[in-house]
């Protein structure tokens, strides 16, 4: 059996490389799979809309501060028999007359003071504008997240697959030892028998990984919006940032994350609310002016016809004295909501503070522990290579080759589980703390 294989987790990745190769499956680097995540996902794209639909809501039109202009036009008649009897009693019919009207004019009205309630409500909008935009920066790193985790999981399941595939080897190698060995009168039925038994059971877990894998895969492209059944290869290669500093990550968390300053945006909007009420306490004073042009025609009148034209302007204003103190009601509750803001401030605080404070002891840990078991893997390896060999000359048993084997083995799925694990740590401290980058 060449040693080559079991030397080093390089050749390992190089084997996948080949393979991949081989059988001519896209290969998706990591800035690639955030691009076309920021592109295609169907979560990043809704809070976009959403975005938009606050963006086109600032402005001053909404918010009250520009004149209503109206059209207006109409027109009618009518067709009646008529009896008049004058004072002089003499009677006057009138069959089938017809009347008609029109009227048709241009009204403008424009409130023009309303106690600042407007430039509260503009400021308001605009809160709301940036309020949507560190949401939809949340939802994109929610989803950048999701697809790092997933990319760097489809990276793990690719390396135990090889890892899977190495043990094979082994156990074809053993099993062929022993058949020979059975072949020329110096081994027994019982250790093929149970070589044969270790070969399968690699075998299917080596397609029970292929199987994971491949559902992974199924998950990264259903992230990158684009078709499930694309198949594909990542970089193997990964390794933990070490850099990071607990004392940076939480100055960082206090001024960069997006849900922490969503929370302040939604004290901001609270108070500018407060505003609007309050103005409902001054007059409310408004112009009006239009053009107006009318035409009417009536057999039967003083007048049978009549037509004017012209401009008309006014001011009104006007001022709550009383409205059985809903205005007092309405300015408290809307204290009352500043309050709650504030409280949502302080627990947001408190919540990514622990979050970050966990986050971070594991990552710290997953560190020493991917030390450990890096140096586990070399041991174990080297053991299996030692092992291997002595079994080729004969001097141990099937038993002493397979424990060799599952050691190296379990070594190397633990050392891949645990760097994972510490990126997964290392890219959350990241998100909390709003420096992931995208």
């Amino acid at each position: 059996m060449k040693k080559y294989i079991f030397k080093t987790l390089n050749t390992i990745f190089t084997c996948l490389l080949f393979t991949s190769t081989v059988f001519g499956q896209e290969k998706l680097t990591l800035e690639e799979a955030i691009s076309l995540a920021l592109k295609n996902n169907y979560d990043i794209r809704l809070v976009k809309n959403d975005v938009a639909i606050a963006k086109n809501n600032a402005n001053w039109g909404n918010a009250g501060m520009l004149p209503l202009v109206t059209g207006d036009f109409s027109t009618g008649g009518s067709r009646q028999n008529t009896v008049q009897t004058q004072a002089s009693g003499t009677e006057r019919r009138i069959d089938g007359a017809r009347n008609s009207n029109m009227a048709y004019g241009v009204g403008l009205n424009w409130t023009i003071f309303d106690g600042f309630s407007m430039f509260a409500n503009y400021d308001r909008l605009k809160a709301l504008q940036q309020q949507g935009e560190k949401n939809a920066t949340a939802q994109i790193f929610n989803t950048i997240t999701d697809v790092l985790n997933a990319y760097y999981n489809v990276a793990k399941q690719q390396q135990l697959v090889v890892a899977a595939d190495s043990t094979i080897d082994i156990s074809a190698f053993r099993l062929r030892i022993a058949d020979n060995k059975l072949k020329l009168g110096r081994g027994s039925k019982l250790d093929v028998l149970a070589a044969q038994v270790d070969y399968n059971t690699d075998t299917s877990a080596y397609l029970q990984q292929k199987n994971l894998l491949n559902n992974y895969m199924v998950t990264l492209n259903q992230l990158l919006a684009r078709d499930v059944n694309t198949k594909f290869t990542v970089e193997n290669y990964f390794e933990i940032d070490a850099g990071l500093n607990y004392t940076t990550l939480a100055s960082q968390l206090e001024q960069l994350n997006p849900d922490l300053q969503s929370a302040i945006l939604n004290k901001k909007i609270a108070e500018l609310n407060l505003k609007q009420v309050q103005g409902n306490r001054y007059p409310q004073i408004s112009i009006n002016s239009g053009y107006d042009f009318s035409k009417s025609e009536s057999p039967t009148g003083f007048n049978t016809q009549f037509r004017a034209r012209g401009f008309s302007y006014g001011l009104t204003a006007s001022i709550n004295i009383f409205n059985g103190f809903l205005q007092r009601q309405n300015e408290r509750n809307a204290k009352i909501n500043i309050n709650s803001a504030e409280l949502l401030i302080n627990q947001t605080k408190q919540n990514l503070s622990a979050q970050l404070t966990s986050a971070y002891q594991d990552y710290s840990t997953f560190l020493e522990l991917a030390k450990l078991e890096q140096g586990n893997v070399n041991i174990a390896n080297q053991n299996l290579d030692i092992t291997l060999e002595k079994y080729r000359l004969g001097n141990i048993t099937p038993l002493e080759l397979r424990e060799a084997q599952k050691n190296a083995i379990e070594a190397n799925n633990r050392y891949l589980e645990i760097k994972y694990q510490g990126k997964l740590a290392e890219i959350y401290l990241k998100q909390v703390s709003g420096t992931l980058n995208l």
